[in-house]
């Protein structure tokens, strides 16, 4: 048996959530268990939700399939341009995991091959801050930060990040300003700098993200720079 194979039958076996000894798995594949344990560090190297050890047993701690579905024509075209926008490189871990999606994706419904397309330079420039921005957003912990507002002066914001949102190709951040008490939306490519205060933001009313979506709830379909919520 090749050893993609060999991979393969080992994520169908796991994946009925049960705890499987290595001398059980190895001899239903009929291979040693050294070469078992190579086979099982390989998978969890890869990423895969797989915990275990020699000794004690292997066992998928999460689902790593989707059920089957039937999508349409537009539903087939809006999970690839949403492919498409992750794996435009602006997030490195994210733009990874897409590309890799796409050939999935592409695997199975060739036409959706090469609909991918080539960082643009303002996401190229939004990247190193993604991963911060990310990290604060779910530990709700108020950031510094200094931007550039389209004429080019540089400004300095106390806020609390609410949410990453994309436009087009480009990267906002929703956040409450505490300077000004307002909503506004930051194009994450014109973020010179961003600082960690250590300070957590409470979920009050009125500053939420929920709030935020509520100020507005209407189309998105022009930059951020030009809108009321903006910065000046």
């Amino acid at each position: 048996m090749r050893r993609s194979d060999r991979l393969f039958d080992l994520i169908q076996i796991l994946r009925d959530g049960r705890l499987h000894r290595a001398s059980d798995l190895a001899r239903r594949l009929g291979v040693s268990e050294r070469t078992l344990w190579r086979d099982m560090a390989t998978l969890m190297a890869s990423g895969l939700p797989v915990e275990g050890a020699r000794g004690v047993g292997y066992i998928l701690r999460a689902p790593i399939t989707l059920p089957p579905m039937v999508l349409s024509a537009t539903e087939m075209e809006a999970l690839r341009r949403g492919v498409q926008m992750v794996a435009d490189g602006a997030d490195a871990p994210l733009a990874r995991a897409a590309r890799e999606l796409a050939g999935k994706i592409a695997a199975v419904t060739p036409e959706a091959e090469g609909v991918f397309a080539e960082p643009g330079r303002s996401s190229a420039r939004a990247a190193p801050h993604l991963p911060l921005l990310r990290a604060a957003i779910r530990g709700h912990e108020r950031l510094a930060i200094s931007y550039r507002d389209p004429d080019g002066g540089e400004t300095h914001r106390d806020i609390r990040p609410l949410a990453l949102e994309t436009w087009g190709r480009v990267w906002v951040l929703a956040a409450f300003c505490e300077g000004r008490a307002q909503f506004q939306g930051f194009r994450v490519d014109r973020i010179v700098a961003v600082q960690p205060t250590g300070e957590r933001f409470p979920d009050d009313p009125g500053r939420s993200l929920a709030d935020y979506r509520a100020h507005n709830d209407r189309p998105r379909v022009t930059p951020p720079e030009t809108r009321n919520s903006d910065p000046a």
